[in-house]
């Protein structure tokens, strides 16, 4: 495996790879190794595996009420009707 150095980063590009790096939970190495892959076609995006956020600020909004009658209501669409299976 080959390495190299890679010159004249200033402070600022520096921060922002650090930052998305950490954000990523990688090393820096591992993250400028993905760029590069990425970027020279050795490596392809999964298009399918995002994260999504915007329906966050909903998350814990239920009251014990409709949660109660959310959970009833799913258990039973998950009973199996022996009628239909025979």
């Amino acid at each position: 495996m080959k390495s190299f150095t890679l010159r004249g980063i200033d402070d600022k590009l520096y921060d922002e790879i650090k930052k998305r790096s950490a954000n990523k939970s990688t090393s820096i190495n591992k993250f400028i190794l993905t760029l590069l892959k990425m970027n020279t076609g050795f490596k392809k995006e999964k298009k399918y595996t995002k994260s999504y956020s915007d329906l966050d600020e909903l998350f814990g909004k239920w009251s014990r009420e409709e949660y109660d009658l959310i959970t009833k209501k799913i258990s039973s669409e998950r009973a199996i009707d022996k009628e239909l299976w025979k």
